[in-house]
């Protein structure tokens, strides 16, 4: 089951409990501090074979460089096991390969 809800505009930064479950979310799965940023957005795709809507879920660390990965569907769709899957079985975005 997705986690919270979503409301308002598809696209941008996602407002309300959506945006704080899965800020803490990330936060628990990743074992982050609360000085490091997390944010979630949800984009327009406009990319042939792309869903209408992508949740980018961005790490931002006061020290260290910045982590992005791209979920292939709107936030509210997300589930703790999608979050799992892709932050800790896939590289994020920017990653040395």
């Amino acid at each position: 089951m997705p986690l919270g809800f979503r409301s308002g505009r598809p696209e941008g930064p996602v407002p309300g409990p959506k945006s704080g479950e899965l800020k803490e979310t990330v936060r628990r799965l990743l074992g982050l501090d609360e000085d490091t940023a997390v944010m979630i957005r949800q984009l327009a795709c406009t990319e042939p074979g792309c869903p209408p809507l992508e949740t980018v879920v961005a790490v931002l660390p006061m020290d260290g460089p910045a982590r992005r990965w791209t979920l292939h569907r709107p936030a509210v769709q997300i589930t703790e096991d999608d979050l799992r899957a892709a932050l800790l079985t896939t590289a994020h975005e920017g990653a040395p390969e």
